[in-house]
């Protein structure tokens, strides 16, 4: 385990693996930076600026529009047409709930939203005095081109459909080691996936070297590699054919936008992974103060930071849907999520909404640094949340004592301690405890009998059968080729904190609170009793503060 959080549960754990998310990738062509720049970009299509106006732009996006759509046609590829406000990838999951797609483009969805349209402005004699881009940024429409590709699964390029066709390219991280551990050399890789986690898998060291492949120097060209791959032949051709592209040299950069890093919790147990998860939340919610936050995400020592940024300054607690809890902590343009993924699976998420946040991070060579930082960003968040406090985690065992089980193919009951004759059974294991050779189901009998009340009828065959529910519990194991039985180490302790904690507990506790004294306490105490005349006071303050009356 890479963080002393997840070294604490370590025992609680199936697996802990790190992956790369969401990934945004900005294209844009460089030399379109400026009014000028944009000039010398349409005399290297066109051969001179004689049609660069405000007509010809509006043309050469209708022209996009319309191309699109004739391909579409031919191919019988489906062309959506989308609300301002309506969630596209519901539209996109509904089709792929419902349709078998292949390799290639599959469905184009369009829409409006805002995008960089330049404006071009001559004077009577008709020639150009300035070209600037419009403000604010109009809203145009934009084509949403979903493409399954046999690398990285399910992706999208967004791209504008006003020259010079600024794109965006939206992958994800765990779709790529889904694709590579089906598709991987020599014996593929087995796994359960739930949404966009994965929550078992038949190798969990194969599955996570290749999650760690996206955190390498290599992941920058991997992620150019698949943007190339599509963006020039499944959408920027019907602004320009192949032909045109290559005439005029026109050539995408690429640079991060965004980026989602998650750390994956893999629990045995559902209900000890919400005991974590709302002590993480109960317990560091109020102390993570600003300065912290700093901290976490590496802005404490910085001199040359002396103003925060616009955006959200706080740790809060969501529920966007039933039995969802999401714990947020937002600095700035940087989130940070902890929340439960499925039954059994805890992730710690960080986001960065615009890589300008980070100094540095911005072009895609620089893509390895930028999961470094968010890798370091969970790892303080998580020594942040060890540090403050840890959490005690129970197990099932008291909720799973009535429960019937399995001897053989012998079905038993459960133990209830409330009853007498379960617990002078447990007193009786535990007092034969230390026979080198067991004991036998006659040994445990004649016990019961001797330490019961008066009269108390006690037959071998009743005392076989308790221990056939201790030993469907995993208490006491029958020795083999043999009538005698042994205690395991785990069920001693389990049988004798429950008769301790009932007897010298419990019982005196709960007599204290029934009956107070009402004479002044005796002078002298035996050290037993200022035992529990301190562990008296300790309970009624630990009872106020959970709100019972005791």
């Amino acid at each position: 385990m890479e963080d002393p959080f997840a070294r604490h549960y370590e025992e609680l754990l199936d697996g802990c693996y790190d992956c790369v998310d969401r990934i945004v990738v900005n294209a844009y062509v460089p030399k379109c930076g400026d009014g000028g720049g944009f000039r010398v970009w349409w005399r290297s299509i066109f051969g001179s600026d004689d049609r660069l106006d405000n007509t010809h732009l509006m043309r050469m996006a209708g022209r996009f529009s319309r191309r699109l759509r004739a391909w579409a046609r031919a191919k019988a590829v489906p062309v959506v047409e989308c609300t301002r406000h309506e969630r596209k990838h519901r539209t996109v999951e509904d089709y792929l709930a419902n349709h078998t797609v292949k390799s290639g483009l599959f469905l184009i969805l369009v829409g409006r939203a805002p995008a960089p349209v330049w404006e071009v402005k001559k004077n009577r004699e008709g020639r150009i005095t300035t070209i600037k881009r419009k403000e604010p940024w109009p809203y145009v429409q934009h084509y949403y081109f979903h493409i399954m590709d046999p690398d990285w699964g399910h992706l999208t390029i967004r791209m504008s459909g006003h020259p010079p066709f600024p794109a965006q390219v939206i992958l994800n991280g765990h779709e790529y080691v889904a694709c590579q551990a089906q598709a991987g050399k020599g014996k593929p890789i087995k796994f359960r996936k739930e949404g966009n986690c994965f929550t078992h898998t038949s190798n969990a060291l194969g599955l996570k070297k290749i999650a760690e492949t996206l955190r390498s120097p290599d992941a920058a060209g991997l992620l150019k590699k698949v943007c190339e791959r599509w963006i020039y032949t499944a959408c920027l051709c019907f602004a320009f054919d192949l032909e045109e592209q290559n005439r005029s040299g026109f050539h995408y950069e690429y640079s991060s936008y965004q980026v989602e890093y998650s750390r994956n919790l893999q629990f045995r147990s559902g209900g000890q992974m919400e005991q974590v998860f709302q002590a993480v939340i109960d317990r560091t919610r109020t102390p993570l103060d600003l300065d912290q936050v700093k901290t976490i995400f590496g802005y404490k020592k910085r001199p040359w930071r002396t103003k925060l940024s616009e955006g959200h300054y706080e740790a809060a607690l969501e529920k966007p849907g039933y039995n969802l809890t999401v714990f947020k902590v937002h600095y700035g343009k940087l989130t940070l999520k902890i929340y439960t993924k499925g039954e059994s699976t805890l992730r710690i998420e960080v986001i960065v909404h615009n890589t300008l946040e980070l100094p540095r991070c911005r072009p895609l060579e620089r893509f390895a640094n930028v999961i470094e930082r968010l890798r370091a960003i969970i790892e303080r968040f998580l020594e942040t949340v060890h540090s403050i406090d840890v959490c005690f985690i129970a197990d099932a065992t008291l909720e799973q004592l009535p429960t019937a089980t399995r001897v053989g193919k012998t079905k038993v009951g459960g133990l209830d301690y409330n009853q007498a004759r379960v617990r002078l059974v447990t007193q009786a294991v535990l007092a034969l405890a230390a026979s080198p050779k067991g004991f036998t189901a006659s040994e445990i009998a004649r016990h019961v009998r001797q330490s019961g009340p008066p009269g108390l009828e006690y037959q071998s065959r009743q005392a076989a059968y308790d221990l056939k529910k201790l030993r469907g519990k995993n208490f006491v194991r029958k020795i083999q080729r043999s009538h005698r039985y042994e205690p395991l180490s785990h069920g001693l302790r389990a049988m004798t904190a429950l008769l301790v904690l009932r007897d010298k507990v419990i019982r005196p506790l709960l007599a204290a609170s029934c009956h107070p004294q009402c004479q002044s306490p005796l002078s002298q105490l035996a050290p037993i009793d200022r035992h529990y005349q301190a562990l008296q006071l300790s309970m009624k303050d630990l009872f106020r503060h959970l709100g019972i009356a005791a």
